[in-house]
């Protein structure tokens, strides 16, 4: 059986697609808050406010778990520079782990967010 080796590199690639889709969805959140914010001029029901309010309670929540994850990725990628500038390019296991279990924590904060979008959405088609 062959040992694989992990670069540095190679994960320091993976946390740039990372930052580049938690930054896309700091950006669709924008786009979304400024949705509520028009239908909320709109909407002076009780249930409908309700509802919007319970957007923009899980959009925060959504800022803050990206929040989250980029302040990882940010540790994660001072160990790695520490790292290479020590002239290890090749990661020992415990970083490895480390950086798939953030791998797993990414898929599942994927999952959450491409769920709430998808209410969201289904949402906005019946109010707008």
């Amino acid at each position: 059986m062959k040992n694989e080796l992990i670069f540095n590199s190679d994960l320091h690639f993976e946390h740039k697609l990372w930052r580049r889709e938690l930054f896309f969805w700091e950006d669709e959140i924008k786009s979304f808050k400024i949705r509520l914010d028009t239908l909320v001029k709109r909407w002076n029901d009780k249930e409908m406010l309700a509802q919007l309010e319970h957007y923009q309670n899980q959009f925060i929540i959504q800022e803050n778990a990206i929040d989250k994850l980029q302040d990882h990725i940010n540790v994660h990628e001072t160990i790695i520079a520490k790292s290479s500038k020590e002239g290890k390019e090749v990661l020992d296991i415990s970083l490895v782990n480390v950086h798939v279990e953030f791998r797993n924590k990414m898929e599942l904060q994927r999952h959450i967010y491409e769920g709430l979008k998808d209410e969201f959405f289904k949402f906005l088609t019946n109010y707008m």
